[in-house]
């Protein structure tokens, strides 16, 4: 089958084989008719089988007739990333090219007014991200009374992201009678209710769902300890034939630190993560597309965002919390027929999470045998100890002989004592004695008054 059998104008045709493409996927050959039927749609896939064409070419043909009204949107993409929506607004750039049609995007990170003034010329597709839509629309800003056409696009991770109440807000503001498009990479409960109350009669496609389904990409898993990830990632970018690689981490701060630790390895390497601004992460991403730098470090914000030619390698530096995540990482690579390898890096405590993937995607992944030994139980070499000197031998210690003492000063001469008074020999009649009266010769009975100086006080 070929493009030109689906019943696509010769405008848009041209356009698609200017873009180097005249084969359909699987998922572009059972979308685009539907659409352009303007039947409602459910599209299962897995990212890279081609399903932004497959809404994005019978959309402008849909809009190719019409008029622009000021404020009013005529159709609506959501996407839960800023990275997708851009590259959804490339496509309609690629594809559109021929038609005239005007495009607003409308997301975060990015100058407001240039936004508003978009819109209050009129435009054909707004491709938007649910919270800055909510809050334009909040503002008053944004009409979507006019929208015919709605496309929610990786619905699943709008779940994850927490976007399904502003969805549901969103399509309660929008015409009664429209046409909705939604694609997902799974279909989780809430999404299945998603459906069923906002879309009607849909046709359900569904194309290749697990990721590895997937051939053109080899998977591998590597069990190894934590404190052993920096060294083997350094060997399998070595080794491995790599030419281009994505590398993913749960944190940011792991992001940073990794590329600046590559960097510092002598890799060509680059980070994306959701602290940096929209400016920032553009101007990495178009280092990436183009060349400059060949490893890139990302976080899960870029995980389904990023559609660049040729990355030959995945490597989950951290085992994804989330199953679905998987499948979107690793689908960085294989796109449009090529083939590519993707490990992920499993230590002691990912066995549920990599056991949760390995149910989404419906078998074991392949180990990858590496003699890995955790650095902290390698004993450390030990340095020979250098001989010490022979000490010197001790010298016996001399007693030094203390100097002579010197002769203490001369005292001075004493002060004349003062002359004590004469004691009196005991023969000798003292005063006081003969102050008193005669005492009888042998001891008796004392019985006259108490003289003065023997009274005691009780006291």
């Amino acid at each position: 089958m070929k493009f030109a059998d689906l019943g696509l104008s010769d405008e848009l045709l041209q356009s698609v084989l200017d873009a180097g493409y005249d084969t359909p996927t699987a998922i572009q050959a059972q979308a685009i008719p539907s659409v352009l039927m303007m039947r409602d749609l459910i599209g299962i896939a897995q990212t890279g089988t081609g399903k932004t064409a497959g809404f994005v070419l019978p959309m402008i043909d849909i809009l190719a007739h019409g008029r622009r009204r000021a404020l009013m949107p005529r159709s609506l993409i959501l996407e839960p990333t800023r990275e997708l929506a851009a590259q959804v607004a490339e496509n309609f750039e690629k594809y559109g090219k021929n038609h005239d049609l005007k495009m607003a995007l409308l997301i975060g990170g990015v100058q407001m007014g240039d936004q508003v003034k978009a819109l209050q010329d009129g435009v054909d597709v707004l491709i938007a991200t649910p919270g800055r839509l909510m809050d334009l629309f909040e503002r008053g800003k944004i009409l979507l009374t006019g929208c015919e056409l709605l496309v929610i696009d990786e619905a699943d991770r709008m779940l994850d992201m927490g976007f399904i109440p502003d969805i549901e807000t969103i399509c309660s503001k929008l015409p009664a009678t429209r046409q909705t498009l939604l694609f997902s990479a799974t279909m989780p409960p809430v999404i299945k209710k998603l459906a069923d109350k906002f879309l009607s009669n849909p046709k359900y496609i569904e194309v290749a769902r697990p990721a590895s389904n997937n051939t053109n990409i080899v998977q591998h898993k590597v069990r190894l300890p934590a404190r052993a990830k920096r060294e083997v990632l350094r060997h399998l970018l070595k080794t491995d034939n790599v030419s281009t690689a994505i590398i993913f981490a749960n944190r940011k701060t792991t992001v940073r630190e990794l590329a600046k630790n590559l960097q510092q390895s002598g890799f060509s390497a680059g980070e994306i993560h959701g602290d940096m601004d929209q400016s920032a992460r553009n101007a990495e991403l178009q280092k990436f597309k183009d060349g400059v730098i060949l490893i890139l470090v990302a976080s899960d914000v870029a995980a389904r965002g990023l559609d660049v030619k040729g990355v030959s390698h995945v490597f989950n530096y951290d085992t994804p919390w989330h199953p679905d995540d998987y499948v979107h990482r690793i689908g960085r690579t294989g796109r449009a027929g090529a083939t590519g390898r993707a490990f992920t890096f499993v230590t002691d405590e990912d066995a549920e999470a990599i056991a949760n993937v390995e149910k989404l995607t419906g078998g074991a992944i392949p180990e990858f045998k590496l003699n890995v030994a955790d650095p902290a139980d390698e004993p450390r070499a030990k340095e020979p100890r250098a001989e010490r000197p022979a000490r010197k031998a001790r010298e016996p210690k001399v007693k030094a002989e203390k100097p002579a003492r010197e002769p203490a000063p001369a005292k001075a001469e004493a002060s004349p004592r003062k002359e004590r008074t004469p004691r009196i020999p005991r023969d000798e009649p003292r005063p006081v004695r003969d102050a008193l009266p005669d005492l009888p010769e042998e001891p008796g009975e004392w019985n006259g008054p108490v003289p003065g100086f023997l009274s005691v006080s009780a006291l």
